[in-house]
C-alpha cells in the first residue's frame, strides 16, 4: 500500500473520530444549553418582580394615612393588594428558580477531568486522555535490533460518560504511531453491580499486568508473561464482584497470543475466565489488606489463525514461528497471579502457560510456551503503594515547594518457547531464541495525579536465536513522560 493510501486512511479514520466526538458534545450540549437557558429566564424574571416591588414600596412609603376620604382609602386598598400579589409572585418565582438549579446539569474541569452530567447523574459525558511520549537508546547493539528513537507511544483521546443511570459507554482511540487504532469501544450494563455485562472490544480477563492501566504500570513496557495473553479482543462478559472475590467471564473471538485484532478469520471462539479476591481489602489497618491472588483461563479452537510474535522490552522481535505455520486446533491458557501492597511497598507476581495446536503442512504438533515475572516497587515518599496509583503526598511545584512522589522499582521476567517448535521445523533456531530473561530497574517520579516521569534500565539475555550461539544481549535505556487525566 502507498503512502498515499496510508495518509488517506489516517485521514478517513480521523475524521469520522472527529465526527463522533462533534456529535457526542452535541447530543450532551444541547440539553445543557436548554435547561441554562431556563435557569437564566427564571431569574431575569425575578428580578423584574423585585423592581416592581420596589417600586411599589417607594410609592406606598409617599401615600399618606387614610383618612374619611373613600378615594385616598380605596387607592391605598389597591396598592396594598398590588404588593402582597407582587410579593407572592416573588415567592413562587423564588421556589422555581430553586427547583430549576436542582435540576440544572454541572459542567466541571478539575482534578475529576472535564465533565458534563445531569444533577442527578443520570446522565454523563467525561472527556479524558492518555499520552505517552517515550525514548529509547540501545548500548552494544551489535545487530542494530533495536533503534534510538523518540516515540509516542501512546496518544488516546478517552470519550466515557453513562445513559439513563445504568448504561456506561466507553471509546478510546489511538493515534500513537502514525495510525488509528480503536483501543477500547465496549458498553457495560450496570443494571445488577453483582453481574455486569461489557459487550465490544476490551481487554479479555486473562493477564495480570496486561489489565493494570496503561497508566499505572511500573516500568515503560510491561513483562515477557504479556506476550502470552491477548492485548484486545471483542466479545461479551459477564464480570463483578461477590463478597471480596471479582470474576468474570466471557466469550471472545480468540486473539492471538500478545495480539488485538478487529476482525475475525475463523468460527472459533475463546472462552476466558478469572477469579481474583482480595479477602481483607475492606479491611482498614489490616495486614493482609493489600493482598489479591486469583487465577485466569482460557481455552478455544483457532483454524488458520496467525501465529504471534514475541518481543522484548525494547519492542525487538526475538521469535517468530517459520512461514506457513498457522494455528490448528485448541488453544488452552492459564496463569495463576497475585499481588500485595504494604505502605509504600508492593510486590506484583504471574505466571502464564500458553498451549496451542500448530501444523505446516502435514506436520502438527502442540506448542507449550510459558513465562513468569516478579515486580517489586517502594515509595521513597511514603506514598501508600496499590495496583493503582494515588495522586502524591505533596504535588511538585517548582521553586514553590513540594518533590512529587518518588518510586523505585525492580523486576525479573523469564519466557521460554517449546523445544519441540524447534525440533518439529515450527520455528528457526537461528533466527529465534528459545528463551529469555530481562532484569530490569527503574525510578518513577508522580509529579501530581496526572503526570509521571519514568526512567529504566532493562537487560535481555537471549538463548540462541542468532546463526553462531546467542542473540546479543539487548540493553536498553527507557524513558517517558507521561500525562493522563
Amino acid at each position: 500500500m502507498s503512502d498515499s493510501t496510508n495518509k488517506k486512511s489516517f485521514l478517513d479514520h480521523a475524521s469520522v473520530l472527529r465526527v463522533i466526538l462533534v456529535l457526542l458534545l452535541a447530543a450532551f450540549a444541547l440539553p445543557l444549553y436548554s435547561q441554562n437557558t431556563e435557569v437564566q429566564s427564571v431569574e431575569q424574571r425575578l428580578q423584574r418582580l423585585e423592581q416592581r416591588l420596589t417600586d411599589l414600596e417607594a410609592r406606598l412609603a409617599t401615600v399618606k394615612a387614610p383618612s374619611a376620604d373613600s378615594t385616598s382609602t380605596d387607592r391605598f386598598d389597591v396598592l396594598d393588594q398590588k404588593l402582597r400579589i407582587l410579593e407572592r409572585n416573588r415567592e413562587l418565582e423564588q421556589e422555581e428558580l430553586v427547583a430549576k438549579k436542582k435540576e440544572a446539569p454541572v459542567v466541571g474541569a478539575g482534578e475529576d477531568g472535564f465533565f458534563l452530567r445531569s444533577a442527578d447523574k443520570s446522565f454523563q459525558l467525561k472527556l479524558g486522555g492518555h499520552l505517552q511520549a517515550d525514548s529509547r537508546s540501545f548500548y552494544d547493539d551489535s545487530i542494530h535490533a533495536g533503534v534510538d528513537s523518540f516515540v509516542l507511544r501512546r496518544v488516546r483521546p478517552i470519550v466515557s460518560g453513562t445513559i439513563f443511570k445504568f448504561v456506561d459507554f466507553n471509546l478510546v482511540p489511538d493515534f500513537a504511531e502514525g495510525k488509528v487504532v480503536l483501543q477500547d469501544a465496549y458498553l457495560d450494563l450496570r443494571y445488577y453491580p453483582k453481574a455486569i455485562l461489557r459487550a465490544g472490544k476490551f481487554k479479555p480477563p486473562v493477564g495480570l499486568e496486561r489489565l493494570q492501566a496503561d497508566v499505572d504500570t511500573l516500568f515503560v513496557e510491561r513483562a515477557l508473561p504479556t506476550n502470552l495473553v491477548p492485548q484486545r479482543d471483542q466479545g461479551v462478559q459477564f464480570w463483578g464482584e461477590i463478597a471480596n472475590v471479582n470474576y468474570a467471564v466471557g466469550v471472545f473471538n480468540g486473539a492471538a497470543d500478545g495480539a488485538m485484532i478487529d476482525n475475525d478469520t475463523n468460527d472459533g471462539k475463546d472462552l476466558a475466565g478469572r477469579i481474583f479476591a482480595t479477602p481483607f481489602s475492606k479491611r482498614p489497618g489490616h495486614l493482609l489488606q493489600g493482598l489479591g491472588f486469583g487465577a485466569s483461563v482460557t481455552t478455544g479452537r483457532q483454524e488458520g489463525a496467525v501465529l504471534p510474535t514475541f518481543k522484548s522490552s525494547g519492542q525487538a522481535t526475538f521469535f517468530t514461528y517459520a512461514n506457513n505455520v498457522a494455528a490448528a486446533g485448541r488453544h488452552l491458557r492459564y496463569s495463576p497471579q497475585a499481588y500485595f501492597y504494604y505502605g509504600p511497598f508492593g510486590v506484583l507476581g504471574e505466571y502464564v502457560q500458553s498451549n496451542q495446536q500448530v501444523a505446516k503442512g502435514t506436520a502438527a504438533g502442540e506448542i507449550a510456551n510459558h513465562a513468569w515475572q516478579v515486580s517489586t516497587s517502594y515509595f521513597l515518599t511514603g506514598e501508600k503503594n496499590g495496583f493503582k496509583h494515588g495522586p502524591p503526598r505533596r504535588n511538585f511545584e517548582g521553586t514553590r515547594g513540594g518533590i512529587g512522589g518518588w518510586e523505585l522499582v525492580a523486576r525479573y521476567a523469564d519466557l521460554a518457547i517449546d523445544r519441540d517448535a524447534f525440533a518439529s521445523g515450527f520455528a528457526d533456531i537461528t533466527k529465534s531464541a528459545t528463551s529469555a530473561q530481562t532484569w530490569s530497574v527503574g525510578v518513577n517520579w508522580y509529579l501530581n495525579k496526572y503526570t509521571k516521569l519514568l526512567f529504566d534500565y532493562d537487560q535481555t539475555h537471549f538463548n540462541r536465536g542468532a546463526i553462531v550461539g546467542n542473540r546479543p544481549t539487548e540493553k536498553a535505556l527507557m524513558n517517558r513522560l507521561q500525562l493522563s487525566f
